[in-house]
Protein backbone atom coordinates (compact mmCIF):
# COMPACT_ATOMS: atom_id res chain seq x y z
CA UNK A 1 0.00 0.00 0.00
CA UNK A 2 2.72 2.26 1.10
CA UNK A 3 4.88 1.56 -2.53
CA UNK A 4 1.54 2.53 -4.23
CA UNK A 5 0.96 5.71 -2.72
CA UNK A 6 4.55 6.57 -3.40
CA UNK A 7 4.68 5.69 -7.24
CA UNK A 8 1.17 7.99 -7.25
CA UNK A 9 2.65 11.04 -5.33
CA UNK A 10 5.78 10.23 -8.48
CA UNK A 11 3.39 10.20 -11.19
CA UNK A 12 1.27 13.48 -9.92
CA UNK A 13 4.51 15.38 -10.10
CA UNK A 14 4.61 17.89 -12.52
CA UNK A 15 7.24 17.34 -15.08
CA UNK A 16 10.12 20.32 -14.90
CA UNK A 17 10.14 22.49 -17.66
CA UNK A 18 13.69 21.58 -18.97
CA UNK A 19 13.01 18.05 -18.62
CA UNK A 20 9.86 18.29 -20.74
CA UNK A 21 11.94 19.95 -23.31
CA UNK A 22 14.95 17.92 -23.33
CA UNK A 23 12.33 15.09 -24.41
CA UNK A 24 9.86 17.08 -26.99
CA UNK A 25 13.12 18.95 -29.04
CA UNK A 26 14.72 15.81 -30.19
CA UNK A 27 11.20 14.40 -31.19
CA UNK A 28 9.96 17.57 -32.80
CA UNK A 29 13.79 17.66 -34.93
CA UNK A 30 13.01 13.87 -35.85
CA UNK A 31 9.77 15.20 -36.92
CA UNK A 32 10.68 17.69 -39.05
CA UNK A 33 13.40 16.12 -40.51
CA UNK A 34 10.34 13.41 -41.80
CA UNK A 35 8.31 15.61 -42.88
CA UNK A 36 11.17 17.60 -45.01
CA UNK A 37 12.35 14.53 -46.79
CA UNK A 38 8.78 12.98 -48.03
CA UNK A 39 7.77 17.03 -49.21
CA UNK A 40 11.46 17.21 -51.10
CA UNK A 41 10.64 13.64 -52.50
CA UNK A 42 6.76 14.91 -53.46
CA UNK A 43 8.48 17.87 -55.44
CA UNK A 44 11.29 15.18 -56.91
CA UNK A 45 8.96 13.59 -58.52
CA UNK A 46 6.04 15.78 -59.37
CA UNK A 47 8.88 18.55 -60.86
CA UNK A 48 9.49 16.76 -63.80
CA UNK A 49 5.93 16.13 -64.59
CA UNK A 50 4.47 19.26 -63.99
CA UNK A 51 7.73 20.53 -66.49
CA UNK A 52 6.76 18.16 -69.15
CA UNK A 53 3.03 19.03 -68.69
CA UNK A 54 3.44 22.54 -69.11
CA UNK A 55 6.00 22.84 -72.17
CA UNK A 56 4.12 19.78 -73.72
CA UNK A 57 0.59 21.93 -73.07
CA UNK A 58 2.60 25.06 -73.97
CA UNK A 59 3.72 23.32 -77.24
CA UNK A 60 0.15 22.33 -78.16
CA UNK A 61 -1.06 25.56 -77.84
CA UNK A 62 1.94 27.02 -79.73
CA UNK A 63 1.24 25.32 -82.60
CA UNK A 64 -2.76 24.57 -82.42
CA UNK A 65 -2.46 29.28 -82.24
CA UNK A 66 -1.57 28.96 -86.47
CA UNK A 67 -4.66 27.18 -87.91
CA UNK A 68 -7.16 27.43 -84.83
CA UNK A 69 -7.85 31.71 -86.15
CA UNK A 70 -8.77 29.69 -89.83
CA UNK A 71 -11.62 27.39 -88.03
CA UNK A 72 -12.65 29.77 -86.00
CA UNK A 73 -13.80 32.27 -88.64
CA UNK A 74 -14.99 29.24 -90.53
CA UNK A 75 -17.23 28.59 -87.56
CA UNK A 76 -15.60 25.31 -86.63
CA UNK A 77 -14.73 24.84 -82.78
CA UNK A 78 -12.82 21.31 -82.01
CA UNK A 79 -10.00 21.59 -79.59
CA UNK A 80 -7.09 19.78 -81.04
CA UNK A 81 -8.11 20.84 -84.71
CA UNK A 82 -5.37 23.58 -85.42
CA UNK A 83 -3.18 20.99 -83.96
CA UNK A 84 -3.34 18.45 -85.96
CA UNK A 85 -3.83 20.47 -89.10
CA UNK A 86 -0.36 22.22 -88.45
CA UNK A 87 1.31 18.62 -87.92
CA UNK A 88 -0.36 17.82 -91.33
CA UNK A 89 1.12 20.86 -92.66
CA UNK A 90 4.79 20.02 -91.36
CA UNK A 91 4.78 16.66 -92.86
CA UNK A 92 3.46 17.68 -96.29
CA UNK A 93 6.55 20.33 -95.81
CA UNK A 94 9.11 17.80 -95.75
CA UNK A 95 7.18 15.52 -98.53
CA UNK A 96 7.76 19.08 -100.29
CA UNK A 97 11.37 19.81 -99.33
CA UNK A 98 12.19 16.21 -100.25
CA UNK A 99 11.38 16.90 -104.06
CA UNK A 100 13.43 18.52 -106.93
CA UNK A 101 10.69 21.37 -106.80
CA UNK A 102 10.35 22.00 -103.10
CA UNK A 103 14.62 22.15 -102.96
CA UNK A 104 14.83 24.65 -105.51
CA UNK A 105 12.12 26.32 -103.99
CA UNK A 106 13.77 26.32 -100.38
CA UNK A 107 16.96 27.68 -102.21
CA UNK A 108 15.45 30.62 -103.78
CA UNK A 109 13.94 31.48 -100.67
CA UNK A 110 17.17 30.51 -98.53
CA UNK A 111 19.72 32.61 -100.98
CA UNK A 112 17.02 35.89 -100.42
CA UNK A 113 17.40 35.49 -96.52
CA UNK A 114 20.67 35.51 -96.73
CA UNK A 115 21.20 38.84 -98.73
CA UNK A 116 19.32 40.45 -96.14
CA UNK A 117 21.42 42.45 -93.70
CA UNK A 118 20.22 41.65 -89.81
CA UNK A 119 17.91 38.65 -90.78
CA UNK A 120 20.50 36.43 -92.28
CA UNK A 121 22.34 35.52 -88.76
CA UNK A 122 19.20 34.68 -86.83
CA UNK A 123 18.34 32.29 -89.83
CA UNK A 124 22.21 31.59 -90.29
CA UNK A 125 22.16 30.24 -85.98
CA UNK A 126 18.98 28.55 -86.63
CA UNK A 127 20.14 26.77 -89.90
CA UNK A 128 22.87 25.21 -88.01
CA UNK A 129 20.97 23.50 -84.55
CA UNK A 130 18.02 22.25 -87.26
CA UNK A 131 21.17 20.78 -89.31
CA UNK A 132 22.53 19.02 -86.46
CA UNK A 133 19.99 17.59 -85.39
CA UNK A 134 18.78 16.40 -88.80
CA UNK A 135 17.97 12.97 -89.55
CA UNK A 136 19.50 12.69 -92.19
CA UNK A 137 23.38 11.52 -91.95
CA UNK A 138 24.69 12.82 -94.59
CA UNK A 139 23.66 16.74 -94.22
CA UNK A 140 24.15 16.58 -90.25
CA UNK A 141 26.60 19.40 -89.30
CA UNK A 142 27.53 17.25 -86.12
CA UNK A 143 28.90 13.70 -87.22
CA UNK A 144 29.63 12.32 -83.60
CA UNK A 145 30.25 12.84 -79.52
CA UNK A 146 33.58 13.32 -78.46
CA UNK A 147 35.37 14.01 -75.73
CA UNK A 148 38.12 15.78 -75.52
CA UNK A 149 41.14 16.99 -73.15
CA UNK A 150 39.92 20.60 -72.24
CA UNK A 151 41.08 22.78 -71.01
CA UNK A 152 43.72 21.37 -69.13
CA UNK A 153 45.23 17.66 -67.92
CA UNK A 154 42.98 15.52 -66.24
CA UNK A 155 39.83 17.84 -67.14
CA UNK A 156 37.27 16.94 -70.11
CA UNK A 157 35.09 18.31 -72.42
CA UNK A 158 32.24 17.45 -73.96
CA UNK A 159 31.97 18.20 -78.07
CA UNK A 160 30.82 17.51 -81.20
CA UNK A 161 33.14 16.01 -84.28
CA UNK A 162 31.60 18.74 -87.19
CA UNK A 163 34.55 17.81 -89.95
CA UNK A 164 38.32 16.31 -90.33
CA UNK A 165 41.37 17.06 -92.26
CA UNK A 166 44.60 15.49 -92.77
CA UNK A 167 47.60 17.67 -92.07
CA UNK A 168 50.58 16.98 -94.65
CA UNK A 169 53.95 17.15 -92.53
CA UNK A 170 57.76 16.50 -92.88
CA UNK A 171 57.19 13.38 -90.42
CA UNK A 172 54.27 12.53 -92.01
CA UNK A 173 50.40 13.28 -92.24
CA UNK A 174 48.35 13.76 -89.07
CA UNK A 175 44.66 13.83 -88.68
CA UNK A 176 43.10 16.08 -87.13
CA UNK A 177 39.18 16.65 -86.42
CA UNK A 178 37.25 19.52 -86.03
CA UNK A 179 35.79 19.57 -82.78
CA UNK A 180 32.79 21.87 -81.53
CA UNK A 181 32.15 21.86 -77.53
CA UNK A 182 29.40 24.54 -77.09
CA UNK A 183 29.83 26.72 -73.69
CA UNK A 184 26.75 28.55 -73.24
CA UNK A 185 24.39 27.95 -75.86
CA UNK A 186 24.35 24.91 -78.37
CA UNK A 187 25.31 27.61 -80.77
CA UNK A 188 27.79 29.04 -79.04
CA UNK A 189 31.37 27.62 -78.59
CA UNK A 190 34.66 27.39 -79.11
CA UNK A 191 36.45 25.38 -82.73
CA UNK A 192 39.62 22.85 -81.81
CA UNK A 193 41.35 21.03 -84.23
CA UNK A 194 42.57 17.70 -82.43
CA UNK A 195 44.16 14.89 -83.41
CA UNK A 196 42.23 12.24 -84.05
CA UNK A 197 44.31 9.84 -81.37
CA UNK A 198 43.72 11.42 -79.03
CA UNK A 199 39.54 11.69 -79.16
CA UNK A 200 37.58 9.62 -77.13
CA UNK A 201 34.20 8.36 -78.87
CA UNK A 202 31.48 7.19 -76.48
CA UNK A 203 28.64 5.71 -77.12
CA UNK A 204 26.47 8.29 -77.25
CA UNK A 205 24.05 9.45 -80.27
CA UNK A 206 24.04 12.87 -81.49
CA UNK A 207 20.72 13.66 -79.38
CA UNK A 208 22.24 12.16 -76.41
CA UNK A 209 24.90 14.45 -76.82
CA UNK A 210 23.00 17.65 -77.77
CA UNK A 211 20.37 16.45 -74.30
CA UNK A 212 23.19 16.38 -72.37
CA UNK A 213 24.32 19.78 -73.69
CA UNK A 214 20.78 21.21 -73.03
CA UNK A 215 20.75 20.14 -69.40
CA UNK A 216 23.67 21.11 -67.94
CA UNK A 217 24.81 17.60 -67.67
CA UNK A 218 21.95 16.11 -65.34
CA UNK A 219 20.67 13.87 -67.87
CA UNK A 220 24.62 12.26 -68.00
CA UNK A 221 24.70 8.40 -67.99
CA UNK A 222 26.65 6.76 -65.13
CA UNK A 223 28.67 4.76 -67.65
CA UNK A 224 29.96 5.84 -70.53
CA UNK A 225 31.69 3.41 -72.91
CA UNK A 226 33.66 4.14 -76.11
CA UNK A 227 33.16 2.38 -79.30
CA UNK A 228 35.36 1.55 -82.30
CA UNK A 229 36.76 4.12 -84.21
CA UNK A 230 35.87 4.50 -87.87
CA UNK A 231 38.33 5.98 -89.80
CA UNK A 232 37.51 9.51 -91.35
CA UNK A 233 38.19 10.71 -94.78
CA UNK A 234 39.30 14.29 -94.42
CA UNK A 235 40.46 16.96 -96.53
CA UNK A 236 44.42 16.91 -96.77
CA UNK A 237 46.35 20.50 -95.69
CA UNK A 238 49.80 20.82 -96.69
CA UNK A 239 52.31 21.99 -93.56
CA UNK A 240 52.82 25.52 -95.80
CA UNK A 241 49.27 27.02 -95.76
CA UNK A 242 49.64 27.32 -92.28
CA UNK A 243 52.51 28.36 -91.66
Amino acid sequence: MTRTMSLNLLLALPIPPLASSCIWQPCYAVLQSWVSKKFMTGCVVLFPVAVTFLVTWWFIQFVDGFFSPIYARLGVDVFGLGFLTSLLFIYFVGIFASSWLGATVFWLGEWLIRRMPFVKHIYSASKQISTAISPDQNTSAFKEVAIIRHPRLGEYAFGFITSSVILQRDNGDEELCSVYVPTNHLYIGDIFLVNSEEILRPNLSIREGIEIIVSVGMTMPQVISPVQRIPHQGNRIPLNRIM
